[in-house]
């Protein structure tokens, strides 16, 4: 007998779970619950629009310098304006191809000194003091302290640098200048530093704030994860190990979308040796799809063991009964489809509401599509009604096809879905094989014509062995 396989989805959906290295890095700072390490990912990842923005505003301003300097000047304005432009162009390359660290903030202030210098160097080649230019130095001010996400003692620091800057090369090489318009261009820097720390206080708070708040999150996050994981062991413990049925041999893989799937099936073989496969899926998929399938197989085990003699229409009935019951008192409005199969030596009992059925027939090599009627699993009281039995015979080297619609809805790139005859045509060209290696096979189609995997999928290959190989079968469960 074939052991059960639970493959890993596959899709060519490849780049969805790719980040950028910056949210990797802020990722990897809360799973950490390091402040620091979250501010300096933040702020380095600001300092590539900075110094980005450095690379294309320093040389357009020397566009502006042809214009209103005078001509004397812009050769030595070019170069400087060429000096900054470099040296912006280096921090960009650094900062790109550098992970954030304790000394990032550095580049804030290197670009504040290089680009505040030399408009400083242009106030004093423009007549000191008494220069208007000295408000590029505002630009400045507003440029770095804004886009750097650093607090307030920094935008202080970085402030007085500039200050010094603009007065201590002034005053290295003087020029006569009115005290009033010195105290004018002060004031002016003075109150945009404060406006710029302001600013940049309450940002640093809010964003502590969201630190907390991401923290907060991942706890919530981790907690429930625990619980999901729970869940998937119980559904995965539930789930039949080692699948066998006397007479046959069985191939399964299941492949749930989410951590928790709502395909549900099962593989009984009772005391008195009655054979019985059931396949179902519960609308949805997720926790409490996957709750509603546990009860599911629960219900119709214990029926199925409890009941000897009983037939698929009276056990999906009776499991139909609990299992509304069970729903309602969850608040949901969840149904199921589920289709159930007794098998013996010569046909099988087919009832319930679930996706055509598929069986190979070796004698013709034809396949052949066989429809149930019945209706939803918790939608009704009673569904004995609506329910009928279908009989098909079933010989040696024959082979059966059970599956869920994720199976048939999976979409192409185009969003084509690949359709129950693309699986007829898939499962005849491959059916002669043993189980596992049709399974294996078909699987591989499905998964290569999707674009990406958006529902649970089960796959359950039967295949009625020869008399001789029967025997032997049934010796082993013995």
């Amino acid at each position: 007998m074939s052991m059960i396989r639970l493959p890993r989805p596959r899709g060519r959906s490849a780049d969805a779970g790719r980040h950028r290295p910056e949210e990797s890095w802020t990722s990897e700072a809360i799973e950490a619950g390091d402040f620091v390490a979250y501010g300096d990912a933040i702020l380095h990842d600001w300092l590539r629009t900075l110094t980005t923005m450095a690379v294309i505003l320093v040389p357009v301003f020397f566009v502006l310098d042809i214009f209103i300097m005078p001509s004397s000047l812009l050769l030595r304005f070019g170069f400087y304006r060429l000096a900054s432009t470099i040296i912006a162009l280096a921090q960009a390359i650094v900062v790109r191809s550098t992970r954030p660290g304790r000394w990032s903030f550095l580049h804030g202030y290197l670009m504040a000194l290089q680009v505040g210098g030399i408009i400083a160097l242009m106030t004093v080649d423009l007549g000191g003091f008494n220069s208007s230019y000295y408000a590029g130095l505002n630009l400045v001010i507003i440029g770095v302290n804004l886009l750097m996400p650093w607090n307030a003692i920094h935008t202080v620091l970085n402030v007085l640098m500039i200050l010094a800057l603009y007065i201590g090369l002034n005053l290295i090489h003087p020029a006569p200048f009115q005290t009033a318009q010195l105290a004018n261009n002060l004031f002016f820097l003075v109150s945009t530093a404060i406006l710029a720390a302001s600013i940049n206080n309450v940002r640093y708070l809010l964003i502590k704030k969201e630190f907390s708040l991401l923290i907060e999150l991942k706890r919530a996050r981790d907690a429930l994860w625990s619980e999901v994981e729970l869940a998937k062991k119980i559904q995965t413990a539930l789930l039949p190990q080692r699948p066998a049925l006397a007479g046959y041999d069985i191939a399964v893989a299941t492949l749930p979308a989410k951590e928790v799937g709502g395909d549900y099936y099962d593989i009984i073989q009772t005391e008195k040796s009655d054979r019985w496969v059931a396949i179902g899926d519960v609308s949805g998929h997720g926790v409490d799809s996957g709750l509603i399938m546990m009860m599911a197989q629960t219900s119709l085990m214990t029926t199925i063991r409890g009941v000897e003699g009983i037939g698929p229409v009276q056990a999906l009935n009776t499991m139909n009964r609990v299992l509304r019951e069970d729903i309602t008192r969850l608040g949901g409005n969840h149904y199921m489809t589920m289709m159930a199969l007794h098998l013996n030596d010569t046909h099988i009992s087919v009832a319930g509401h679930h996706q055509d059925f598929f069986i190979y027939r070796a004698a013709t090599g034809k396949t052949e599509a066989f429809s149930t009627k019945g209706t939803w699993i918790g939608i009704s009281e009673d569904i004995a009604p609506f329910t009928e039995v279908l009989e098909c015979r079933i010989d040696p080297g024959d082979t059966i096809l059970l599956f869920t619609d994720g199976v048939t809805e999976g979409a192409s790139r185009s969003g084509e879905m690949f359709g129950e005859g693309r699986l007829l045509e898939s499962f005849g060209r491959n059916a002669a094989l043993p189980s596992q290696e049709a399974l294996d096979r078909v699987l591989e189609e499905v998964q290569d014509f999707q674009e990406a995997q958006d529902d649970d999928m089960t796959l359950i290959v039967l295949k009625k062995v020869r008399t001789q190989e029967g025997k032997h079968e049934h010796s082993e469960q013995r």
